[in-house]
């Protein structure tokens, strides 16, 4: 099989060129997934006063131990407006700034309140529970740097320092057609020769999770103007990706190639020396990148995973998954490979402490079955040897 690409040169020419998409401002709150393009600076300290991290009472560690009048109270959002001093007391309570004059909380169960005075028998520290101002964060301070991505933790620090909206890296569109006069919707009742198309489904939620928004085209029949109409469209309205499924192969109804010429465009590359997905296809039609994926689903989804993904996080500005493989070993024997990268679909399980990848007997790349039964890919590079079971092998999660 001439002319074959490597998978890792096909890789390098998908994310050739792909840089992270422009910046947009978005509430806090809807931050999660997303990677920040400028540096957080804090707009206030936290916590903005000394604080009690007790309920108790706020005293002069001098005055202990002895009997204290208590003179008032502060509560998180009600404070004491006046001073501790010499043999006096305040009742405070946890997440309550700690009034002038005290230096010290004590807890209240090592107190004796008796109506207004409290005894305390033994010493305190100056200090003791007293969370100093800006104990977490200061204002000025950088909390999160531009090209973080962020999480529901760091969502959080950014609402505490006072962002009502953050910067980020716009979300990738990314347009998915499915191709073939073969397929109908889910729900519909297959007519002879038809099957359920279930590829575009599946390249959705592999897009929202790799943080980008999928538009959906349906179904293009195995005609070259209603495909080239789609493809069009897609181009027109903005989308920064297009995923096909079906048509990259070399019958006479794959019509992928005839798109991208009439497009004016030539293919990056067709033919992946890899097994399930060698007939991938990519090109450049204008600003929008185009990858089109074989139609059969095993095919499809693993396709999806190595290059669709990896794009995705590019241009999300993602820079936390340019090695995702893991190491394991194998749970059964296998074979010698030939010149192509096997991905083997696999289980996983924890045996000693070892992760442990056992693939399915059958790898048939039509059976949508085993791949949803498999937790990952067991990565065979060309001609590996054969491998007993417990020998080493790299692996990629399916759900990282």
């Amino acid at each position: 099989m001439a002319g074959l690409l490597p998978v890792a040169e096909a890789l390098a020419r998908v994310l050739a060129g792909a840089a992270p998409l422009p910046e947009e401002w978005i509430p806090v709150g809807t931050c999660d997934g997303r990677v920040l393009t400028r540096d957080l600076v804090s707009g206030r300290s936290q916590p903005p006063d000394d604080m009690s991290s007790m309920d108790g009472y706020a005293v002069r560690s001098a005055d202990l131990p002895g009997v204290l009048s208590v003179i008032g109270e502060s509560a998180a959002g009600r404070s004491f407006a006046g001073a501790v001093t010499a043999g006096t007391a305040v009742r405070i309570f946890t997440g309550a700034p700690v009034p002038a004059g005290a230096d010290a909380i004590v807890m209240q169960e090592e107190a004796r309140r008796d109506g207004d005075e409290v005894a305390v028998t033994t010493g305190v520290s100056a200090g003791q529970f007293i969370r100093r101002r800006g104990l977490d964060f200061t204002e000025g301070l950088t909390g999160l740097a531009s090209g973080t991505l962020m999480n529901p933790r760091r969502l959080a620090l950014a609402a505490a320092m006072n962002h009502a909206t953050v910067p980020v890296h716009r979300r990738p569109r990314v347009a998915i057609l499915s191709t073939g006069d073969e397929l109908v919707e889910p729900g519909t009742a297959p007519g002879p020769d038809q099957i359920v198309s279930s590829n575009a489904l599946a390249l959705a939620a592999i897009v929202r999770r790799a943080g980008g928004e999928p538009t959906m085209l349906g179904i293009a029949p195995d005609r070259l103007a209603e495909t080239l109409s789609r493809v069009r469209g897609a181009r027109e309205t903005g989308h920064d990706v297009l995923v096909t499924s079906g048509g990259a192969s070399v019958g006479e109804y794959d019509l992928m190639r005839e798109v991208i010429a009439a497009e004016g465009a030539a293919p990056g590359f067709w033919k992946i020396a890899m097994r399930p997905g060698k007939p991938l296809m990519m090109a450049d039609l204008g600003p929008m990148r185009l990858l089109g994926l074989p139609g059969n689903p095993v095919a499809s989804f693993v396709c999806a995973t190595l290059f669709l993904r990896p794009l995705l996080f590019r241009l999300s500005g993602r820079s936390d998954a340019d090695d995702p493989t893991e190491e394991a070993v194998l749970g059964t024997d296998v074979g010698p490979n030939d010149l192509r990268a096997d991905h083997l679909r696999a289980t996983l399980a924890t045996r000693d402490g070892q992760l442990v990848a056992t693939p399915f007997a059958v790898q048939d790349s039509s059976m949508i079955r085993v791949l949803a039964e498999a937790d990952a890919l067991i990565l065979r590079p060309p001609h590996a040897p054969a491998a007993a079971a417990g020998s080493p092998c790299r692996i990629l999660r399916l759900d990282p």
